[in-house]
């Protein structure tokens, strides 16, 4: 892995005795390494995710026919906008959990002759089935984005999902394709993303990490590719630091029969999957200093797995896919408990802008991340009420860093200097940084002190630049958000606190702040 980020500078290390605010005044020297140009960071790093749960896919995304909004059939055209503005390279579906439960043929055909059916896992919610393979497709198509399925394991068969891909994909004369055909979409639609199950830990069967390997590559033999369609075949992997389900999945599936491996981390503001996982709003500093202490282990998580991907392939041939992250809060007073409704604030919008600069810093595995959710649900990056519709900060720190998809990427060298509160410290900088097709230079810096500002001397060896630009999001408090009533209170501003110095770039970080200066 590159240089680390986040590298802490402690009073002891520098053998003095000086008060906080003398460590925190010092500028911090960031050096711009040139990097290796055949390491991208993939745009899929920036994906995001759209489970059967709450009000993401019905009343998010799919509305009724009477709802006073811009739609295409029953797709909300509001959000497709959005979300194109900020190039999602993926959306996964149908789960989550609820994809173990989902038979796919139960969502084509006509409408009126789809059954119902009860989530069970998200509010015992009844579903029409309305919203199926086809809408789905269509709402990809609409956004310009990779579909990326998720086959049904733990309650379906291999036939079913073998079926699914052969619907998809194919373009003989089979009872699958004249059936794709009858219901409206004559030439294959090429779906190459399938995950084998979800959370086969847990709700997707509860399997050990060896039955699992097993069964998934007993339904990787029957994942045909198809004329124009090569599958990029995805293992459920590990809850969190378990590294025994990632060490069992790689000694144990050869690796031609898996293109991906996935990872979930959630950050819990209490750390707790029992009693209170923390408020959504309303929190303190000692609960907003816990949930970045908590995020940050996303990157000692990450690279733990990555060691042991390393040790059976040593070419990277396998992605590891962090396909569920995020904040993980209580859920809205008075709300369903099981529909996930949280708002999102600044401090949720400084945690995606970390996470999403840990990933770059390991884009020599990390090939894609799916935020949960898009809409409605866990970290959202859009919220409805009926007719209205907000942009979270969540949503503002992807449409920041949209510029790193797909650019080289350029390590960064630095010591960070401490956030400390309550006799615990955390690194107070975090940092990725990439060069673009045009030779443009983007570094994203977040500022996780909620108080001071960092001011930073940035070395760029074999970079020559004119101008300096860059975007800033950050409020007046971390626990600050945007409402239906005032929608803007969180939105992106220009930055003037970067300029060319010399051959170098002089940066005063405000506190709080996510930040993108580009380089020209």
């Amino acid at each position: 892995m590159p240089t680390s980020s986040f590298r802490r500078l402690t009073l002891a290390a520098l053998g003095l005795a000086a008060p906080l605010a003398a460590v925190q005044a010092q500028t911090v020297q960031m050096t711009v390494q040139p990097g290796d140009p055949k390491l991208i960071v993939s745009k899929h790093i920036q994906g995001q995710f759209a489970e059967h749960l709450g009000r993401c896919i019905y009343d998010g995304f799919w509305v009724e026919p009477g709802m006073n909004v811009p739609k295409q059939g029953r797709i909300r055209m509001d959000i497709v906008d959005a979300l194109k503005k900020i190039h999602v390279p993926n959306l996964r579906w149908p789960g989550g959990c609820f994809a173990d439960t989902y038979h796919w043929h139960d969502g084509v055909g006509p409408t009126a002759q789809r059954p119902k059916m009860l989530n069970l896992w998200w509010g015992n919610t009844l579903e029409d089935n309305s919203f199926g393979t086809h809408e789905f497709l269509e709402l990809c198509g609409l956004l310009g984005t990779e579909p990326y399925l998720a086959a049904n394991v733990g309650s379906g068969t291999v036939q079913e999902m073998s079926n699914w891909m052969e619907y998809l994909n194919s373009n003989e004369d089979t009872p699958m394709v004249q059936e794709r055909k009858k219901n409206g979409h004559a030439e294959p639609y090429q779906v190459s993303w399938w995950g084998i199950g979800n959370e086969s830990w847990g709700c997707g069967g509860n399997m050990t990490a060896q039955y699992y390997t097993d069964v998934y590559k007993r339904y990787a033999t029957f994942a045909h590719d198809y004329p124009g369609t090569r599958l990029k075949k995805i293992v459920s992997g590990a809850n969190g630091d378990d590294a025994n389900w990632t060490e069992t999945c790689m000694k144990n599936i050869p690796l031609n029969q898996m293109w991906g491996l996935t990872l979930h981390q959630y950050t819990l503001p209490t750390g707790s999957w029992t009693g209170s996982k923390g408020k959504a709003t309303g929190f303190g500093e000692q609960e907003y200093f816990n949930t970045m202490r908590n995020g940050l282990r996303m990157d000692a998580i990450v690279a733990k797995h990555a060691a042991i991907m390393d040790k059976y392939d040593k070419n990277k041939r396998v992605a590891l896919l962090v396909d569920e992250w995020g904040i993980w809060t209580d859920v809205e007073p008075g709300t369903n408990p099981g529909h996930l409704y949280q708002q999102n604030t600044l401090r949720d919008a400084l945690l995606a802008g970390t996470t999403l600069n840990i990933f770059n810093n390991h884009c020599d595995r990390v090939k894609g991340a799916n935020l949960a959710q898009a809409v409605n649900v866990l970290q959202a990056l859009v919220l409805t009420d009926k007719e209205k519709m907000l942009l979270t900060p969540t949503y503002h720190v992807f449409d920041l860093y949209q510029v790193h998809q797909d650019a080289q990427y350029l390590p960064l060298q630095f010591t960070s200097p401490d956030y400390t509160l309550g006799g615990e410290k955390i690194p107070a900088l975090n940092a990725s940084a990439s060069k673009d097709k045009n030779g443009a230079v983007h570094i994203s810096l977040v500022n996780l002190d909620p108080k001071n500002a960092l001011t930073l001397e940035t070395a760029l060896p074999g970079v020559s630049f004119k101008t300096v630009t860059g975007r800033m999001l950050t409020s007046a408090s971390v626990s600050d958000y945007n409402t239906f009533d005032k929608p803007n209170n969180i939105k992106l501003a220009d930055f003037k606190g970067a300029k060319k110095k010399g051959d170098k770039l002089a940066v005063t970080l405000p506190p709080k702040s996510v930040v993108v200066v580009e380089l020209k």
